[in-house]
């Protein structure tokens, strides 16, 4: 797959809903083998398809996250600055975050290899 931003848009679209529908080898499967992905919420990263297999599952089982794409910014060749609206709820439902934040993705052969929580651009930034 090419790395043109309108595929590169429609594959982290679908690795979102995947996410937020809690479909873990939905997520996986637009993931290369070897995916680079934060511990956001505990720091640092995990590296491969079981490590963030076990990372969300733990993740999920003390918090529910929601996290909405709202903007993507093109950069070089493979990479994506994507603008999220993340509403982060207890398991009770109470809401311990509702904030934009900036995630930015690598693309390797049509498929995630990284992500990391960045700065928005102060230009990017909405609400």
């Amino acid at each position: 797959m090419p790395d043109q931003p309108a595929l590169l848009i429609e594959l982290l679209c679908a690795a979102y809903a995947a996410f937020n529908a809690r479909d873990i080898d939905a997520a996986l499967a637009l993931m290369t083998p070897d995916v680079t992905w934060p511990r956001a919420f505990k720091g640092g990263f995990v590296r491969g398809s079981e490590e963030v297999r076990a990372y969300w599952t733990e993740q999920w089982s003390e918090i529910n996250p929601h996290v909405e794409p709202v903007t993507f910014h093109p950069e070089e060749a493979g990479r994506i600055l994507v603008e999220v609206h993340q509403v982060v709820r207890d398991l009770a439902g109470v809401v311990l975050a509702d904030e934009h934040v900036g995630h930015r993705f690598t693309i390797a052969q049509g498929l995630i290899q990284a992500m990391q929580v960045c700065p928005l651009p102060s230009s990017a930034h909405t609400a």
